[in-house]
């Protein structure tokens, strides 16, 4: 049930969610590294096994060389004495195509809130595929009008996580500041990272890395039609012995990703205990937000809590359909969530929220899923003096 009301309660009020034109079938994808590998039979069976047990069917990629024949893919090269494209090469393409993709979310977002760009008081930017100077943030002040005077918080190189940190900051900065108005948006472009390689770390990533963006408005809320999700408590956590199970470098050819097969064994191991303090003792509630970081991880946490198909379906939906798109996947999540919850006319219903990255880190959230609450129509500036 919902606790709290006025001061002190966050909500995420309008979401958005965006992708790239073009779509990857998981099948295309294969097809590539099944030529790129045809002298490694090796690492080709271990390519065959993941694919087939990743979950993902359809990806979407800003990067039409994925869509060229074999042959002619730079990215995933049969040619070797065709070079990979260089770090440098792949972050033009993150600048020219992480600003339209961001920019569509948060327009979507925006208008699904019902909350005017300019009153906006906080912006939050997750990324973790790609950088540039001046940043994300400010190139989105201007193309969304908010105030120059906004307050900008980037979040970046923070893996699948960071999207539900980024929550947790905002629910920090509205509970505090009841008149605030949080934009949060994340893009990742991962496929710009794949690359010719037979290594099991390589595979996993070109397995189920897709490329998207996702944003949400995060307020106090006073009355609307439409329901949303009320915020709850949540931490951080570092899972003691898995600094090395998930690890993203800078290479010569984009980012470096190795992904340990123990990590949903070590989500099996301390999360429990976590879920436990995270509920303070409380039952398990019905609405589970699972950050699909693949099959595995999925797999573990409704395993481990015995949890029903339909209270994963969300988490696997995203997965089946879009891939692993890191910070931007929760996001996607939780608006298939509430589209089902609308759809359904649901009361007010209690949920987990999930999500793991580097360290190895774990993010864990309460919130509540709620009918109806008012939108603050009042300049969100005025309690910043702004």
């Amino acid at each position: 049930m919902v606790s709290e009301h006025g001061a002190g309660r966050a909500l995420i009020q309008g979401i958005g969610t965006a992708l790239p034109p073009h779509r990857l079938c998981q099948d295309d994808v294969f097809a590539k590294i099944e030529a790129s590998l045809r002298e490694d039979p090796h690492a080709l069976r271990w390519a065959k096994r993941i694919f087939k047990q990743c979950g993902v069917q359809v990806r979407y990629t800003c990067e039409e060389d994925f869509l060229k024949p074999a042959d002619q893919c730079t990215y995933l090269s049969t040619d070797k004495q065709q070079a990979a494209p260089s770090t440098s090469k792949r972050m033009e393409v993150y600048r020219r195509e992480s600003v339209p993709l961001a920019e569509k979310a948060a327009e979507e977002a925006i208008r699904d809130a019902g909350v005017e760009a300019s009153g906006i008081t906080h912006i939050l930017t997750v990324s973790c595929t790609g950088q540039f100077l001046p940043g994300l943030d400010t190139v989105l002040i201007h193309r969304l009008g908010l105030s120059a005077r906004i307050q900008r918080i980037p979040l970046t190189f923070q893996g699948c996580a960071a999207g539900l940190r980024a929550i947790q900051l905002a629910q920090q900065i509205v509970s505090a500041s009841p008149a605030a108005t949080v934009l949060i948006v994340c893009v990742e472009l991962c496929t710009i990272h794949l690359q010719p390689s037979g290594s099991r770390e390589a595979l996993f990533g070109a397995s189920f890395f897709g490329d998207g963006a996702s944003a949400c408005i995060v307020s106090s809320g006073e009355a609307d039609q439409q329901g949303g999700f009320q915020l709850g408590g949540g931490h951080s956590v570092l899972l003691p012995d898995s600094a090395d199970e998930m690890i993203w470098e800078v290479g010569d050819t984009g980012f470096d990703l190795y992904l340990s097969p123990n990590i949903p064994k070590l989500l099996r191991t301390f999360l429990r205990d976590e879920v436990d303090r995270l509920l303070d003792g409380g039952a398990l509630p019905p609405l589970w937000a699972i950050h699909p970081g693949g099959r595995g991880i999925v797999d573990a946490v409704q395993d481990l809590f015995g949890l029903e198909d339909s209270q994963t379906e969300f988490s696997r939906n995203v997965l089946r359909d879009f891939g692993n798109l890191s910070s931007a996947t929760l996001l996607f999540v939780l608006k298939g969530m509430r589209e089902r919850l609308r759809e359904q006319g649901e009361g007010e219903r209690s949920g987990v929220a999930l999500a793991f990255g580097p360290g190895l880190t774990a993010e864990l959230l309460r919130f509540t899923y709620v009918p109806s609450f008012v939108t603050k129509r009042e300049s969100s500036y005025e309690y910043a003096g702004l």
